[in-house]
């Protein structure tokens, strides 16, 4: 199956990365490089472009994507956790912009191998972004405790039945062991009210959010990372951010807003003693969304959030 994913807030991102010609940029989640190409055609002379992906599809697509670009691009497949290491690795001490996407690709949603959507009726309960990763849905329906699962789907899916469902995946897992798409979206559509299903969009949706987060860490992932790459930005480098759910919207926020003032002193303070100085500014006060457009032309675009730092000397 070809690699097709559609850019979203495309001209969005790439403006607001001011691309200078002979900069370095990161791409930390690349994709089938639809961002990473517009960098890379921007770029000349010195200009370079690192793209890091977990996703061994997207590799192999991103590869053919800027093959036109090879001279000025390096492609590592790996999580964008390890960023500024894998970076730093290549001898390049600050970049210039990071962007990261983090969202599931409409190649990921559409095979049906890849087990992320709950539209299948038989795809294997997989979820993983890397195959790699020793960890699957299956083995978090199966194997993780109820308490665990009620947890994760209160917590990752926001879904005000996620006790009734996790009860239900128990007690359809002892019947036997829970393998398909098909299955969950079955037992989640069960164990909510039928007004909420029928009204209302697929009541298994938030079910396969919760447990496609859990399968790959992404909230940890993006926690533990947005303070790294800020302070691996050159000064007047612009970190870009997107998101589709309000679970990273809010990371990103709060991420943003802590580095631009860092401040822990009592507000009733006259002047600041913790010494911490701010990093740069906070570009969005307000998050930039998709166009009217763009709404019509990719409806997966609709929840997606695009938030912008810069960097400041220190």
């Amino acid at each position: 199956m070809e690699f097709n994913h559609v850019s979203v807030l495309l001209n969005e991102t790439i403006g607001s990365l001011n691309i200078k010609p002979d900069g370095i940029y990161v791409d930390g989640t690349l994709g089938g490089a639809g961002h990473s190409y517009e960098i890379a055609k921007r770029l000349t002379g010195n200009g370079r472009l690192i793209g890091i992906d977990q996703d061994e599809d997207a590799i192999n697509a991103a590869t053919l994507k800027l093959m036109q670009y090879n001279e000025r691009t390096m492609i590592i497949r790996d999580n964008y956790r390890n960023l500024v290491t894998r970076v730093k690795e290549l001898g390049i001490d600050k970049v210039d912009g990071i962007l990261l996407d983090i969202g599931v690709s409409s190649f990921q949603l559409d095979t049906k191998e890849r087990g992320f959507s709950y539209m299948e009726k038989d795809a294997p309960l997989d979820m993983r972004m890397d195959n790699r990763n020793p960890l699957t849905a299956e083995i978090i329906v199966n194997e993780y405790d109820e308490s665990e699962i009620f947890k994760i789907i209160r917590d990752y899916g926001e879904d005000k039945f996620a006790k009734n469902i996790a009860k239900h995946i128990v007690n359809e897992r002892s019947k036997g062991r829970i393998t398909t798409t098909g299955q969950l979206a079955e037992i989640v559509r069960h164990a909510i009210p039928k007004k909420f299903w029928i009204e209302g969009p697929n009541p298994a949706m938030r079910t396969f959010q919760a447990l496609r987060i859990e399968c790959n860490k992404e909230l940890e992932v993006l926690t533990e990372s947005i303070d790294g790459m800020i302070d691996f930005l050159a000064p007047g480098g612009r970190i870009a951010i997107i998101t589709f759910h309000s679970l990273e919207d809010r990371i990103v926020k709060e991420a943003f807003r802590r580095n631009e003032n860092p401040c822990t002193c009592p507000k009733d303070f006259p002047v600041c003693v913790c010494g911490k100085k701010s990093k740069g500014h906070v570009v969005t006060k307000k998050p930039i969304t998709p166009s009217a457009e763009e709404l019509e032309r990719n409806s997966r675009s609709h929840s997606a959030k695009l938030r912008v730092f810069e960097r400041i000397a220190e």
